[in-house]
């Protein structure tokens, strides 16, 4: 969905069989806010892509499943638009309805003003919905947090999805990762790239159906924590040997 009166800003919706919670998603993203809405779905054997587009969003569709990878394919989507039809900003947003798509203008606000290159919408400073996360996330975006605080000098509280940065830095962080440590890749590149980050409080409740695919099932904590934490520790090194 596009219109060129509105702030050039694209909403990038990373989404697998969500069909029940992504029509909350579509219909209460501030519509006078939103230029472009790209749902990347990644591989659903139900109506999620049908759904996004009878709501007016364009659907691209991610070949290789993973998280990152979904991003990835919205982010070549905008890459491939003529110059004067790419956004400004780019907004990450999960299609399983747990942020609150209404606490857009919050995190893209301050992006879209020029006043930060990287707004992440922190779920841990904002108003949690009990059961909304689970301990071992609130733990492992703790330690996550805290290791790029002692590694690399920046504080954060969270690794949330819900994130806006502008459209020529994102380009900039040249992001590779095609799964769990996606939202990570993106802080620690923004901070060694000297990009002005920020949070923001954001909303955060259970997701309408279903589990999530990562925090729902052990495997998935294991692998997303093993994956967050090597990623870290990989770049540190890099960074280090850089430094010498």
């Amino acid at each position: 969905m596009k219109n060129a009166s509105k702030p050039r800003i694209a909403v990038i919706i990373p989404a697998f069989n969500e069909e029940d919670a992504l029509p909350f998603v579509l219909a209460t993203l501030p519509k006078n806010w939103v230029q472009r809405t790209i749902v990347c779905d990644n591989g659903s054997t139900d109506r999620t892509a049908e759904i996004a587009r009878l709501m007016g969003a364009t659907v691209v569709r991610a070949s290789r499943r993973g998280y990152g990878s979904a991003c990835l394919a919205g982010i070549a989507y905008l890459k491939q638009l003529p110059r004067e039809d790419q956004p400004e900003v780019v907004v990450f947003l999960d299609a399983d309805y747990a942020d609150d798509p209404n606490d857009l203008p919050k995190v893209a606000g301050p992006v879209l003003e020029g006043s930060c290159d990287l707004v992440i919408g922190s779920r841990l400073s904002g108003k949690m919905e009990p059961g909304a996360m689970s301990l071992p996330q609130r733990f492992g975006n703790w330690l996550a947090s805290l290791l790029i605080r002692l590694f690399f000098g920046k504080r954060f509280t969270d690794l949330g999805p819900f994130r806006a940065i502008r459209w020529d830095r994102l380009q900039q962080l040249n992001m590779r990762d095609t799964n769990y440590g996606w939202t990570v890749e993106m802080q620690i590149k923004a901070v060694l790239q000297g990009l002005c980050c920020a949070e923001v409080p954001v909303n955060y409740r259970r997701r309408v159906a279903g589990r999530s695919k990562v925090s729902g099932t052990l495997r998935g904590v294991v692998l997303a924590g093993t994956k967050i934490l090597s990623l870290i520790f990989w770049h540190y090194l890099q960074y280090s040997r850089q430094k010498r």
